[in-house]
């Protein structure tokens, strides 16, 4: 399996540009597992709402969030990502995911 990931206009650029080094390349290690394998580890992926999933990045005792979906089963479409910082979902995260996928639709 190697599904092409795509940046859904800057909000996964912007975030990546809020991070070291060394949590970009964390990142990307956990974005290439998502790429080339069928199945990833719950402690990975997760799915939220309405073919919205996260992907969950761990480093130096940080958790990232990246929100994405996938497009026709092979493209990885990234959204918004952030720092979670407490268990609680983050609601305003996901309703922005959510406006995020029906203008990607929406713009197809």
């Amino acid at each position: 399996m190697n599904r092409k990931i795509i940046a859904y206009k800057n909000y996964f650029v912007d975030f990546l540009n809020t991070l070291t080094e060394q949590e970009k390349k964390k990142v990307f290690y956990v974005l290439e597992m998502l790429k080339a394998h069928e199945r990833i580890s719950a402690k990975f992926i997760k799915h939220i709402i309405d073919g919205i999933f996260e992907l969950r990045v761990e480093y130096n005792g940080n958790i990232y969030r990246l929100f994405f979906i996938f497009d026709k089963e092979n493209i990885v479409v990234l959204f918004n990502g952030f720092q979670k910082k407490s268990q609680k979902k983050s609601p305003n995260e996901i309703e922005k995911a959510k406006q995020l996928k029906d203008e990607y639709y929406g713009n197809k």
